[in-house]
């Protein structure tokens, strides 16, 4: 058997909806033959500096080793200048991203869907999948 390749990622989240970020955590954790590095900002460690010019430095301070940003496409992420801010940095940083369709939504936001390079449903085997497929 092949040695197992670590995934470094980057979850983009939204602190008041932290509850998919967890389970995107939990899913990573139990996945067979699936070894990953969490590169985000939960709100348990949270950035020192609170300054808008702070949170960006330690926002690409954490991304910066991911290999991959995955993005939960909830409608909060079209009002978020954070997730402006994320999407901007992994374009820049040459990041594979990877939109993730919460459960039951209809709507998504445009910007995700256009800075993605795959969409995939909320399930965990579409997300390990695209993870081990495009990262």
């Amino acid at each position: 058997m092949p040695d197992l390749k670590t995934r470094m990622l980057f979850i983009s989240h939204a602190w008041q909806y932290e509850q998919a970020y967890l389970t995107l955590e939990s899913w990573f954790d139990a996945a067979p033959n699936f070894s990953w590095k969490n590169c985000s900002v939960p709100s348990t460690h949270a950035l020192p500096d609170k300054t808008t010019v702070g949170l960006a430095a330690g926002i690409t301070r954490q991304m910066n080793p991911a290999q991959g940003v995955l993005i939960i496409a909830g409608m909060y992420a079209a009002h978020s200048g954070w997730i402006d801010y994320e999407i901007s940095e992994a374009r820049r940083m040459n990041k594979t991203i990877i939109g993730i369709r919460p459960w039951g939504q209809e709507r998504l936001p445009v910007k995700v869907q256009e800075a993605a390079r795959v969409m995939v449903n909320w399930n965990s085997q579409s997300v390990i999948d695209a993870v081990r497929l495009y990262i």
